[in-house]
C-alpha cells in the first residue's frame, strides 16, 4: 500500500487528491489537507474518480485501418503524411484540437510542434469559450492573467457570481464561498437564469439575467459607480487607458431603469446590486469562461474602473471549464496565442523560435475549433489530429463532424478509449495514457502550478500525448527540437523560455525552474507565479496601462 498526490482533473478549482493505492487497480481516494486549493475538501466527483481507472473499455495499443500495428509504424505514417500534406497543400491544411483535460507537457509538445515545426497555428482546445476570454484578458490587461486566487474568497466583502451555476460545477468552491459567507457575512450576488440550490441564509441577492444580458448589466454597473462618485479617478489616470467615446458611450443608455428593462428585471433589484458593489471596495467577481467576449469585457471594465483590481479581495476572477486551461494558455496551445504568454506580432514570434531553435514559424492566428470544423467541411483542412476528443459524440454538431471526418484525408484520433464515437472514422489510432496513467503539471484557474502524479505505470502500448508527439516530431526529421524523454525536460524547456527575454515584460515567468533537477521536479510542491498581479498598477503593455473597451451590449 502506498498514497500518491496528484490532482483532480474534473474542474479549474484543481483540487489536490491523495490517492492510496491497495492492490492491483483498487484506490482510495481522498482530498490532500496540505493543497491550497481544496485544504482536504472533495467533491462527489473527485471522490469518484476511483470508479474511472478500470481498465474496462481501454484502447491500448496503435492501430491503423483497423490493424493493431507497433509504435515505430504508427508515427512513421503519420509523420510521412503530415510532411506530405504540408508540402503540398501549406501548413494550414493541418490542425490539431486537443482535449480540456491535458497535462501542461502535453499541451506545450503540441503547440510546439504545430506553430515552431509544422509552421501552422491551427492548434485549438475543446474547452467552450476559453480563447475567447483568453484574448479579452490579453487585450484588456496586456497579457492573460486572472488576477484573482482563492484565498480572496476570504478577504471579499461582496462576491459576484456572474453565469455559474456554482454548486454544480464548483462545488468545492461553493462550500468554501459559504464557509465564509458564514463566517464573515460578505454580501453575495448571483447572477443567473436560474438559483442554484441551497438555504435563503446561503442565496444572498438573485438577479435572473441570462448570459447575453451580463454585459448590459455590467455596462450599467459602470455608469452607477460613475455617477456615484465609485470610479477611482486616481486610478484611471494613472494605470488605465480608455479608448476615445468611452465615457459618453457608458454614460448614455446605462441608466438602472434602461439596465432593468433590457435585463427583464426590475429597478429595485438591479439598484440594490449596483449600490452593494460600489459600497463594497473588495468586491470579487466570478465568471465563466463561455459568458462571451462582450460580457467578459464589461466585467473587466468595471474592474479596472473602479480600481478594484491588484488588491487583497478584489479582482475580477474568470472560471475556466477544465482543470489545465491556464497550463494550456501558458504555453500558447490556442489559435490566437504563442509558447510563455507571448502573442502574435512585436516580432514575438521571433523570440519563440529563437529559443525553440525551429525551422519556421507560425506568424499569425490560426483557426479555433469552430474554424477547423468549416475547413474540413471546405477540403481546407486535409489533416487533422484529435487528441482525446471526441467531436462525432457532441449531441449538436456530431453530424456535422461525422460528414467532415468521413471526407478528411488523415484523420489521427489519440483516446485511451476503444469505445469513442469519432474512432471508426480515424485512420490511424493512437492509445492514449489516461488520468490515473499521466505525470507532469497543471495550472489552476488561480495561477497555482501543481504536480500531478501518475497512480499507475502505463498500461499496455498506452502512452502520454508529449511522448507521441515527440515520437511523430521524430519521425518527421526534428530530433533536435524533440529530445525530450521525461517530462520534466519539457517542463524545464517551459520555464526557460518563460523567462527568455523577459525582463518584467510579461509577469508569467517559471525562472526559477529552468533548471529544476529530475528529483526537485518529482517532489515539487504547488506554487503560484505571478505573485499579486497588478498590484502596482503597473500591466505589461507598452506603456505600462490596461486598457477599457467599448462594449456594445
Amino acid at each position: 500500500m502506498y498514497s500518491v498526490r496528484t490532482t483532480c482533473p474534473h474542474c479549474a478549482v484543481g483540487c489536490g487528491i491523495r490517492a492510496i493505492r491497495d492492490g492491483d487497480r483498487h484506490v482510495l481516494i481522498e482530498g490532500d489537507r496540505t493543497h491550497p486549493a481544496n485544504q482536504g475538501r472533495l467533491c462527489h466527483r473527485g471522490a469518484g474518480i476511483r470508479d474511472e481507472l478500470d481498465l474496462e473499455g481501454r484502447l491500448l495499443e496503435p492501430r491503423k485501418g483497423g490493424n493493431v500495428i507497433d509504435w515505430d509504424r504508427a508515427a512513421g505514417h503519420i509523420a510521412r503524411r503530415l510532411s506530405g500534406l504540408a508540402s503540398r497543400h501549406g501548413a494550414d491544411a493541418i490542425g490539431f484540437i486537443l482535449s480540456d483535460g491535458l497535462l501542461t507537457e502535453d499541451y506545450y509538445a503540441a503547440n510546439k510542434l504545430m506553430k515552431g515545426y509544422i509552421g501552422g497555428a491551427n492548434i485549438d482546445m475543446d474547452a467552450g469559450g476559453w480563447a475567447v476570454a483568453a484574448r479579452a484578458h490579453g487585450d484588456a490587461l496586456g497579457e492573460m492573467v486572472v488576477p484573482a486566487t482563492y484565498e480572496d474568497v476570504d478577504r471579499a466583502d461582496m462576491i459576484v457570481v456572474a453565469g455559474v451555476d456554482l454548486p454544480a460545477a464548483y462545488p468545492v468552491l461553493h462550500r468554501r464561498i459559504m464557509a465564509a459567507r458564514e463566517e464573515r457575512g460578505m454580501a453575495l450576488a448571483w447572477l443567473h437564469l436560474h438559483m442554484p440550490p441551497g438555504t435563503e441564509a446561503e442565496r444572498g441577492a438573485h438577479l435572473p439575467v441570462g448570459p447575453d444580458r451580463i454585459a448590459m448589466l455590467m455596462n450599467g454597473l459602470l455608469a452607477h459607480c460613475d455617477q456615484a462618485g465609485a470610479v477611482d479617478a486616481d486610478y484611471l489616470d494613472n494605470h488605465v487607458a480608455a479608448p476615445l467615446g468611452f465615457w459618453d458611450h457608458i454614460r448614455t443608455g446605462h441608466d438602472i431603469w434602461s439596465v432593468a428593462r433590457a435585463c427583464d428585471l426590475s429597478p429595485a433589484q438591479v439598484k440594490q446590486y449596483y449600490e452593494g458593489f460600489a459600497a463594497s471596495p473588495r468586491a470579487l467577481t466570478l465568471f465563466a469562461n463561455d459568458l462571451g467576449d462582450a460580457a467578459t469585457r464589461a466585467i473587466l471594465n468595471v474592474h479596472l474602473a473602479t480600481g478594484r483590481i491588484g488588491k487583497p479581495g478584489a479582482a475580477p476572477f474568470l472560471l475556466a471549464g477544465s482543470a489545465n486551461a491556464m497550463g494550456a494558455s501558458e504555453v500558447g496551445s490556442l489559435p490566437g496565442e504563442l509558447a510563455a504568454h507571448h502573442r502574435f506580432g512585436d516580432q514575438a514570434a521571433a523570440v519563440v523560435q529563437r529559443l525553440w531553435g525551429s525551422p519556421t514559424m507560425a506568424q499569425g492566428p490560426g483557426l479555433d475549433m469552430a474554424g477547423m470544423l468549416e475547413g474540413l467541411e471546405a477540403g481546407r483542412i486535409r489533416a487533422i489530429w484529435l487528441m482525446e476528443v471526441d467531436p462525432v459524440a457532441d449531441p449538436v454538431l456530431g453530424e456535422r463532424w461525422r460528414a467532415a471526418l468521413t471526407a478528411c484525408p488523415l484523420v489521427v484520433l489519440s483516446t485511451a478509449w476503444s469505445g469513442a464515437a469519432t474512432a471508426p472514422l480515424a485512420h490511424v489510432l493512437l492509445p492514449a495514457a489516461p488520468w490515473g496513467e499521466r505525470d507532469g503539471t497543471t495550472t489552476n484557474a488561480d495561477r497555482l502550478v501543481s504536480r500531478h502524479r501518475a497512480i499507475f505505470p502505463w498500461t499496455g502500448q498506452a502512452r502520454p500525448h508529449w511522448w507521441m508527439v515527440t515520437r511523430v516530431a521524430r519521425a518527421m526529421g526534428w530530433w533536435d527540437g524533440f529530445t525530450f524523454e521525461r517530462p520534466v525536460d519539457i517542463y524545464r524547456e517551459h520555464a526557460r523560455l518563460s523567462a527568455y527575454r523577459n525582463d518584467g515584460e510579461r509577469l508569467f515567468n517559471l525562472k526559477r525552474h529552468g533548471s529544476l533537477s529530475n528529483p526537485a521536479y518529482d517532489e515539487l510542491t504547488p506554487w503560484r507565479w505571478g505573485e499579486v498581479p497588478f498590484d502596482h498598477g503597473q500591466f505589461p503593455t507598452g506603456d505600462g496601462r490596461a486598457r477599457l473597451s467599448i462594449v456594445k451590449a
